[in-house]
């Protein structure tokens, strides 16, 4: 009886170990499956420092930092509302949260801040939360989380704290104050492609950055650059949107960043453009 037992055990063992090793195998290879687009997506910015977002994340961070300098705030306002960003949502557009929270700043319709589809528009979001900055008497001088606080009114008044130095990082670089300090690697299926793409770009350089000069075609587009900050402000922004607008080629200066390599290279085959920012758009498939 000893030995039947025994043996009993042994094989309820092995098949458990069995079953192990093939749960373990399976869920590799589902997790290889699962990881490999939010590698092909991910963003590097370096300005002073490294911050890696996931495209989504990054097209969320360049609109709040645009808005915040169309409405010709301090770059201190872009740190601020990029901190609040990264706590309350970390820069994703949410559908809901807390009660009644939605979107970026995780803003509440009851407490009079729009309704929730106005709240789910970023460019909305961002200009609410600047105005309501606007208003706090001294923000300018105030540690960013407490700046953050006179607008949000947080159970965690001291979290957005920590996200100060990421939001320094990203705001450097998206107002132009480093070159070629975003780059995203893109996944092989854009969003947009063609005549699509360059209308959504240019709507959106139209909504985010307030202009209206640039010249598209069904290729691409042409931003001035009234001088080297400017022209980093939307070769950045223009990156940060690549993979939800379909950009395939960003130039300005002496560099070049594609989405096939997914950074800033030397332009070698051309004359620098210091007049003006080019972006290439993938063709109709």
């Amino acid at each position: 009886m000893r030995v039947r037992t025994r043996a009993v055990v042994a094989g309820g063992v092995v098949f458990v170990l069995v079953a192990v090793v093939g749960v373990w195998f399976l869920a590799r290879q589902v997790g290889d499956k699962l990881r490999l687009p939010v590698a092909d997506r991910s963003c590097v910015v370096q300005a002073d420092g490294r911050v890696v977002l996931d495209g989504d994340q990054m097209a969320n961070a360049a609109t709040i930092a645009a808005i915040g300098i169309q409405r010709q705030l301090p770059e201190r306002a872009v740190v601020v509302a990029l901190a609040t960003a990264f706590q309350e949502s970390g820069l994703r557009n949410l559908a809901g949260g807390d009660r009644d929270s939605v979107g970026l700043f995780q803003q509440r319709p009851s407490q009079g801040w729009g309704s929730p589809a106005e709240i789910r528009d970023p460019r909305y979001a961002a200009n609410k939360f600047y105005a309501a900055l606007a208003k706090v008497r001294g923000w300018e001088r105030m540690r960013v989380t407490d700046a953050a606080q006179k607008v949000q009114r947080s159970a965690f008044p001291e979290a957005y704290q920590k996200w100060s130095d990421e939001s320094a990082v990203l705001t450097r670089a998206l107002l132009g104050d480093a070159t070629g300090a975003v780059a995203c690697a893109v996944g092989p299926y854009p969003t947009m492609r063609g005549q699509a793409a360059t209308l959504a770009l240019t709507k959106g350089l139209t909504l985010d950055w307030g202009l209206s000069s640039a010249a598209a075609d069904l290729t691409g587009l042409a931003v001035p650059a009234p001088d080297p900050r400017d022209g980093w402000r939307y070769a950045h922004w223009l990156v940060s949107h690549a993979q939800d607008h379909g950009v395939k080629r960003v130039r300005f200066g002496e560099l070049e960043w594609t989405a096939r390599a997914g950074r800033w290279n030397k332009i070698t085959d051309d004359r620098p453009d210091q007049a003006q920012v080019l972006a290439e758009v993938f063709a109709d498939a």
